[in-house]
């Protein structure tokens, strides 16, 4: 596969601010809500939640990967108990109930650690009638984005948006059937991976978040006290 350097994102903080032209009807809304997933999505979903001034939180979800192959996930978990499996993965690489359930109890645990490092004692999320937009650095299978969209949904929003630098058009086309709009600049034939498309796409640390998060919460704890 061949792309221009031009289809190349540099690093994460410079593919956020690709999605910001196509979400500018979003800007300086009061119901609008940027919620990232954490780790790579949280610089993409901060460029573009400064850009448009709206608010910043995390959907905190974590992927399932096949024992033996990690990278692949045959799922996906999301806060309040969403679980959102890839039944084609499944098929693929068949696990016992045994393996399965250890799987998620690992993660369900990781889920929990992040809150309480990213969010701490920050109130939960209030979505109800409001405009999600949900980003991440790029897809490849969809099943964590997916199973964010399932646990938005059951708030309740008004409208569900999925902003992504980079997804395969299969993956693309399964997720836009499910949310109200799906803005990705580049959507090529065949992923090959994510970190293909970036020049930088090294691993975003939990510093990194937290200190992303704390900017983007007291920008907004400025905007509401002017």
């Amino acid at each position: 596969m061949n792309h221009s350097s031009q289809t190349i994102l540099q690093n994460r903080a410079a593919a956020g601010r690709r999605l910001v032209e196509p979400l500018l009807p979003y800007a300086r809304r009061a119901d609008v809500i940027v919620l990232a997933l954490p780790r790579g999505g949280v610089p993409v979903a901060y460029e573009v939640a400064t850009a448009l001034a709206v608010r910043l939180d995390l959907m905190l979800v974590r992927k399932l990967g096949v024992p033996s192959h990690q990278e692949f996930a045959m799922g996906a978990i999301a806060g309040g108990g969403i679980q959102v499996l890839n039944e084609q993965a499944l098929r693929a690489h068949p696990i016992d109930k045994a393996a399965f359930d250890a799987v998620v109890a690992r993660e369900t645990r990781e889920l929990a650690r992040r809150e309480q490092a990213y969010r701490g004692s920050r109130a939960p999320l209030q979505l109800k009638d409001q405009v999600v937009i949900l980003i991440d650095d790029g897809l490849a299978t969809g099943a964590s984005m997916m199973a964010a969209i399932h646990a938005v949904r059951e708030h309740g929003p008004s409208r569900i948006v999925v902003a992504v630098p980079v997804a395969p058009i299969e993956t693309a086309e399964a997720l836009r059937s499910e949310v109200d709009e799906l803005i990705c600049p580049l959507i090529p034939d065949w992923l090959m991976s994510i970190g293909y498309w970036y020049m930088d796409f090294s691993q975003t640390s939990d510093q990194e978040v937290m200190d992303l998060l704390q900017r983007a919460w007291q920008r907004e704890a400025g905007d509401s006290a002017s």
